[in-house]
């Protein structure tokens, strides 16, 4: 596995990353032991980043990576970098309720996190969201103190836009900004990226499958009702539809080249740059296996070509979230 400089402030990683959310039943049921086993594989085959948030099953998510990192060998526990976010808040039934990134509510969550890891220190800090009531100065600001304090490595940022990044950065180094980015999300392309670039922040895309919609597995058969997807408005009516010849369209190219559906949307992400980290949401071993081989799937200037000619920039139907999450993305444009 290959490693990345994160940014220019930032650790050295695996250029490819686990994002381990749909292990805590974002995706339907999750099968513990499998996922522990999927953490483990993928530490065995050089990833060492592993990004969660603590609202991930109420901090399920967490204790199962702690769990995890407990059956590691030393050096492969020392070698794991855990990237979390934090802030969403959420109900006893699992709904969500706001965001707090109040100065207090960061050290509190921080406390809360290092206790259900199991560690020392978290390697990179995010907030999840911006939250509007509070400045990101002071955000920033709370997580700053939490490094001096050696209870945090590395600060980073999710979803959020230019202005955002600037004030952000000009309070501490931030090491990367957490991002949807696929195939059919490119909205960091417009600004977000150039910003990013211009101030060493790298990027760790999350969604470079979109949620299992161009893995090439999913059917419109596959999302349950406890399923994240079943209220994602590009998994809804005639937008799955349309979204689901896109995948076809994408198909061709990768059967022409030998590769899976997935591994051709993981390298299109990983080739957009030096700084961009795909993470990979593989809740088996089977998938992961899958989603490692995209390293070696190597894209000539004609294979980017037929992919914009099937997938165009901005032909996905449907918004990534739904309408009340669409509105608390800072990193989206607003609208009307």
């Amino acid at each position: 596995m290959n490693t990345l400089q994160l940014g220019a402030t930032g650790p050295k990683v695996s250029a490819i990353g686990l994002g381990c959310m749909g292990m805590s039943g974002m995706y339907g049921p999750s099968d513990r032991a499998e996922s522990i086993a999927t953490i483990h594989a993928a530490m065995d085959a050089g990833i060492t980043l592993l990004d969660t948030g603590d609202f991930y099953g109420s901090g399920h998510n967490e204790m199962l990576i702690g769990e995890a990192l407990k059956g590691l060998k030393p050096s492969q526990r020392d070698a794991a970098l855990v990237s979390v976010k934090f802030g969403a808040m959420r109900d006893p039934a699992g709904g969500w309720v706001g965001y707090d990134a109040r100065s207090a509510a960061v050290k509190n969550f921080a406390t809360y996190s290092l206790q259900r890891l199991g560690v020392d220190h978290i390697d990179i800090y995010r907030p999840a969201r911006l939250d509007p009531n509070v400045p990101i100065e002071e955000t920033i600001g709370a997580i700053a103190d939490l490094v001096k304090a050696g209870y945090v490595r590395h600060i980073g940022l999710s979803e959020v836009g230019p202005q955002t990044i600037r004030k952000a950065a000009a309070v501490h180094p931030v090491c990367d900004l957490q991002i949807e980015y696929s195939l059919i999300s490119r909205g960091i392309e417009d600004e977000i990226l150039a910003t990013c670039r211009e101030l060493g922040i790298g990027i760790t895309a999350y969604g470079v499958l979109s949620r299992g919609l161009i893995s090439g597995h999913w059917t419109k058969d596959s999302a349950g009702e406890k399923d994240f997807r079943a209220h994602s408005p590009r998994f809804q009516g005639e937008n799955v539809e349309r979204n689901l010849a896109l995948v076809e369209a994408l198909r061709k190219i990768a059967d022409a080249k030998g590769v899976s559906v997935a591994q051709i949307a993981i390298a299109w992400v990983a080739a957009q740059g030096d700084d961009i980290v795909p993470l990979i949401g593989a809740r088996r071993r089977t998938r992961l296996d899958e989603a490692l081989g995209a390293s070696s799937v190597k894209l000539g200037a004609d294979d980017f070509a037929a992919i914009e000619r099937a997938v165009p920039k901005g032909s996905a139907a449907g918004d990534r979230y739904a309408a009340a999450q669409m509105a608390s993305l800072d990193s989206e444009p607003r609208r009307g």
